[in-house]
């Protein structure tokens, strides 16, 4: 998707222009935010204003401070096992000091520069962590549309399903109503995404099914369990007791810190170069982002809230509802703040079992087969096993095993190149035409310098990218190369790409 007409069309009128849209846009990101920022707080085995505090801080502190302007902050689903697991074996108490650390190192990052490297993670991995994340998080919520709790691990979860279901009889009881709600979220989910007209496509599927279920169990007064929000929400924002922070030289909180980081750092920043993707506004600074990450995840570690990230969906609702500045993200995170403080009653009507619904559906859409097929069809074989070894590790044992096994992995491409990987990078700017080459092998070991000097590139000259010197191309660089080519084509900008045609193939696929 590009903005560009939009763009060409508020040229001239001014910042009222811009406004107007980031008012509408945020109150749609708003929508889209509040029923998953309590659902992943509850999947991530926290009280639901957990969550809710943590897009307010993702809103108010890092959309006033982020380098893409455009990306949504908040609670992500691509932390919610990692969390939960860290919620059961060390408690709640412990969550906070876990962030402090986490956003201290985010930041610390951010100051160093070392926001590129974590564009060079593989994308088999990145969706293949994505795709395991999904998996728990569909297994676990399928005990929460039965008003039960998830259990200690996804084996655990995925072999208790058939006993929920068998375990269904034909009175009509909590559980059964509880799992009635819960379908009818997801049915109403599902419905609206088909067959939503033109004109409301921005309304969000998962509000309207949260409302359906809101709506029939306080017209029938059905004994389903709801989400608990306290009267205040300044009860929300709890400052972490004195002798929590002892907790902070623990080697396996520390550990846990380091995990946490990694992992909502690579999920931000490829969230960020998705954004880019969608609009020809600001580019993003990837180290400014992680600076305002990082402070926002120390926030979150202050109030013992939810780790946060960029979030896609959120952002792509941001861009799509017509938002031209940070405002819109900003605007949202207040106007969470106001429903809380002011309708927290209304929380309270919700039934768990609808969210629970929500996050089922969202965590099917994680679990996507297109990318391992794209990656299969474009690049071969190692980049799927890659995928398949980090989905499976997710889901079989722990979410940070799978992403090291999968990081691991991805030297499997090295390999047979391992004697001479050196690259190449050269620029050389003409009068119509900007020059790129490349020489060597391009491996995500050089895919920093390659971003460096394809990001100088000016906006208005045409691009020569001439890979005649290339002897190997990774998944990950041909990756990048193909969604940049792709970023400026749809700009309008002359693009001319030549090199050897095993080279170029899958950067045209």
């Amino acid at each position: 998707m590009t903005t560009a007409p939009l763009a060409a069309q508020d040229e001239g009128r001014g910042p009222f222009a811009f406004f107007a849209r980031d008012f509408t846009a945020s109150i749609v990101v708003f929508l889209v935010a509040m029923p998953l920022c309590m659902g992943i707080a509850i999947a991530s085995g926290v009280p639901p204003e957990k969550g809710l505090v943590t897009g307010i801080i993702g809103g108010l502190v890092v959309g006033l401070l982020a380098g893409s302007p455009l990306q949504v902050s908040g609670p992500a689903a691509g932390l919610a096992v990692i969390v939960f697991e860290f919620v059961r074996d060390n408690g709640l108490s412990a969550l906070g000091p876990v962030l402090l650390i986490a956003g201290a190192i985010q930041f610390v990052a951010g100051v160093a520069k070392l926001g590129g490297m974590f564009r060079a993670i593989s994308p088999a991995v990145v969706h293949g962590m994505l795709a395991g994340i999904g998996a728990l998080i569909v297994v676990g919520q399928f005990h929460i549309l039965f008003d039960a709790k998830p259990l200690s691990s996804g084996i655990a979860n995925l072999a208790a399903m058939p006993g929920r279901v068998l375990g269904l009889s034909s009175d009509i009881r909590a559980t059964e109503l509880a799992l009635m709600l819960g379908l009818l979220t997801i049915a109403v989910m599902l419905a609206w995404d088909k067959l939503k007209p033109a004109k409301l496509a921005l309304v969000p599927g998962a509000l309207l099914g949260v409302m359906a279920a809101t709506i029939v169990a306080w017209a029938g007064s059905l004994g389903v369990a709801r989400i608990a929000v306290p009267d205040s929400i300044a009860a929300a924002f709890a400052l972490p007791d004195s002798g929590v922070l002892g907790l902070l030289a623990s080697p396996s909180l520390i550990a846990s810190a380091i995990a946490i980081a990694f992992i909502a750092s690579a999920e931000t920043l490829l969230s960020a170069a998705a954004v880019d993707r969608m609009h020809d506004g600001p580019r993003t600074d990837y180290n400014k982002e992680l600076r305002a990450q990082g402070l926002g995840n120390f926030l979150c570690g202050v109030f013992g809230a939810l780790p946060m990230t960029g979030v896609i969906v959120r952002s792509s609702a941001n861009v799509q509802a017509g938002a031209r500045t940070r405002l819109s993200t900003v605007l949202h995170g207040a106007w969470i703040l106001g429903f809380v403080a002011l309708l927290p009653w209304l929380l309270r009507e919700v039934p768990m079992a609808a969210l629970g619904g929500v996050l089922v559906v969202t965590g099917w859409k994680l679990v996507s087969l297109k990318h391992p097929r794209h990656l299969l069809k474009t690049h071969g074989a190692i980049p799927t096993v890659i995928w398949a070894a980090t989905f499976v590790l997710v889901v079989a044992t722990d979410l940070l095993t799978g992403v090291l096994v999968g990081l691991a992995l991805s030297l499997l491409e090295l390999l047979p190149h391992a004697r001479n990987l050196r690259l190449k990078v050269a620029e050389r700017p003409m009068m119509d035409t900007h020059k790129v080459e490349l020489e060597g092998a391009a491996t995500f070991l050089g895919l920093t310098r390659i971003n460096a000097v394809l990001e100088s590139v000016p906006a208005d000259k045409g691009v020569h990218l001439d890979l005649g010197g290339v002897r190997v191309m990774d998944h990950t660089t041909a990756e990048t190369l193909g969604e940049w080519l792709s970023r400026r084509r749809q700009r309008g900008t002359a693009v001319h790409v030549t090199g050897p045609e095993p080279i170029l193939r899958p950067l045209t696929q």
